[in-house]
């Protein structure tokens, strides 16, 4: 027995980072803060790193992230469209990433969001491999990114311990960004592929970690578009057998530690969940023991909060004036608005800043069909807030934090009634008029699944009755004062995910295409208010639809 050895491996993790650099919020212009006092980005979480390393040694540490990096934040945004990277100009991502010294990252759904000449650009500046075993290419069926990477480590004490990592995205972007990768790129199961790679990197790695853009649990909004699961992390960990921990990302959840059961082999295998944005950093830590081979012994895992750290100096040295950059760009002055415009209330009533939005969608929709014109969005950002006077590019953007671009479809009224009602299921049946919180009126739905109608050169009408089951909850459908017949048709103003299918709505993703010439939604907003130069909320005014309980108008209180 004097020949046994043993080492503990600590193996950090992040994902869902959305362009966060610095804790900055762009959209109001001040260091991030939310309801819990989080903060955010890759300087912070440099801070968290090195602390780690400087407690158990270097060499002791591996470091992955699980995806969704180059979108989200408009630092994202101005180095994929307004200063592209090139050959010479670094993603400042890349940069902060390669800094800090991960050793793999896997490909996200996001990272394909502004073409694949930006993703290959990005990936050719990393310092470490992109992973992507399920993203495969079209023509050939091979690998169009690095499936798995073995990483050696060699000061053990002993032998050395060779870690598997195997990288693992999401079938969705066959969907989401169908624009991009039809008839590029296939996106197999993650389950599938796994069991075609885990048994060839098991046979040259001691220890098997597995980063998966795929929220743990199983779940999907695509429906039968795609005949994978979104969300199946946790599956593959009890399918694949020879799996040691899995790092989970996508779906922006906390899970310091979970253990699950392979069924195969009956051993518990690791999984892990940093929150989003550079919020947390995943903790991972094998014990393992060399008699003959390394065998791991146990694992654990936690996370610690970003919000106990300071900024890495090296890394605000690093990359401050491409930061600065973008706040210039953010603030730049592009017009009036002549009083405030919020969309605090807009899950709600009817306000003018989501009537803004569909009126902008709508105005382009309007160039490419004789229909009548309708147009659909979504309160992505509840603190979204225009004010009066001086507008910023910062100022609109927040109202549509998404990168999506504006498609024109045609659906019958029965078709915008089924969307409707799929649209209805955001709110939690209730009786009463209330008053209600905000809480108990709403359902376990993202805000951006819930879509609000608007009727360009008429006003299209309803009500939301949420005394009602879901699917009877759409009421009084109108346009134009008549009421919506089954027969008519509309040309219809959506985004490009939810044209993808995005939130599983009916008849979108398969209605006949009218305009879809890749114009980014918030960027038309932008040049909107920069072309009228004066954006009055006035002009935005109306109550189109209203919700409802058992025909009374609900009360709902925001302040919570």
């Amino acid at each position: 027995m004097s020949g046994l050895r043993t080492f503990t491996l600590t193996v950090m993790g992040t994902t869902d980072l959305h362009g966060n650099l610095f804790n900055w919020d762009y959209y109001r212009d001040r260091e991030f803060d939310d309801f819990a006092h989080n903060d955010v980005g890759l300087a912070k979480i440099s801070t968290l790193v090195s602390r780690v390393r400087a407690d158990v040694g270097r060499h002791r540490t591996l470091l992955l992230d699980a995806g969704d990096t180059i979108q989200g934040t408009p630092l994202a945004y101005y180095y994929a469209r307004v200063e592209p990277i090139t050959r010479t100009r670094v993603h400042p991502m890349a940069a902060a990433m390669n800094a800090i010294g991960y050793t793999a990252a896997a490909v996200g759904n996001h990272e394909f969001n502004y073409g694949l000449p930006v993703l290959r650009m990005f990936e050719r500046q990393l310092d470490f491999p992109l992973l992507a075993a399920n993203a495969l290419d079209a023509s050939t069926g091979l690998p169009a990114f690095q499936p798995y990477v073995v990483k050696t480590v060699w000061r053990t004490g002993g032998p050395p311990l060779r870690v598997g990592v195997l990288g693992l995205t999401n079938p969705g972007i066959a969907v989401w960004d169908r624009a991009h990768v039809e008839g590029v790129m296939t996106f197999p199961g993650l389950v599938e592929q796994a069991l075609h790679w885990v048994p060839e990197i098991r046979r040259k790695a001691d220890l098997v970690v597995v980063v998966a853009h795929s929220g743990a649990d199983l779940s999907s909004s695509l429906g039968d578009q795609v005949p994978f699961p979104e969300n199946c992390a946790e599956l593959v960990a009890e399918t694949v057998p020879g799996i040691d921990a899995v790092l989970v990302g996508h779906a922006h959840v906390e899970i310091p530690e979970r253990f699950v059961v392979n069924k195969v082999t009956g051993r518990r295998v690791l999984l892990t969940e940093p929150l989003f944005w550079g919020k947390r950093l995943s903790l991972m830590e094998f014990d393992l023991r060399h008699d003959g081979r390394w065998e791991l012994e146990g694992s654990r895992s936690s996370v610690l909060s970003t919000a106990t750290a300071e900024e890495d100096p090296r890394i605000v040295r690093l990359l401050r004036h491409d930061h600065e950059k973008v706040v210039s760009y953010v603030n730049a002055r592009i017009g009036t608005c002549v009083a405030p415009m919020s969309a605090e209330r807009a899950r709600f009533e009817d306000t003018p800043a989501l009537r803004f939005i569909n009126h902008v969608q709508a105005l382009e929709i309007a160039k490419s069909t004789s229909l009548p014109v309708l147009s659909l969005c979504a309160p992505f950002n509840r603190a979204a807030a225009i004010p009066g006077g001086e507008v910023s590019v910062r100022d609109v953007a927040g109202l549509y934090i998404f990168d999506n671009t504006l498609v024109g479809v045609r659906l019958t009224g029965a078709q915008l009634r089924d969307f409707l009602e799929e649209s209805a299921r955001y709110f939690a049946r209730v009786s009463g008029r209330g008053p209600f919180t905000a809480a108990e009126v709403s359902a376990d739905v993202p805000d951006y699944n819930f879509d609000i109608a608007y009727g360009l050169t008429a006003p299209l009408t309803y009500t939301i009755d949420i005394a009602e089951p879901e699917g009877s909850r759409i009421t009084r459908l109108a346009y134009d004062g008549e009421p919506v017949a089954d027969a008519d048709e509309f040309a219809v103003a959506v985004n490009n995910y939810r044209h993808a299918g995005g939130g599983d709505f009916p008849h979108i993703a398969s209605a006949p295409v009218l305009h879809d010439r890749q114009q980014e939604i918030r960027q038309l907003l932008i040049d909107w208010v920069r072309a009228a130069g004066v954006l009055d909320p006035a002009g935005f005014t109306g109550t189109d639809w209203r919700l409802v309980a058992g025909g009374d108008p609900v009360i709902v209180s925001t302040n919570e």
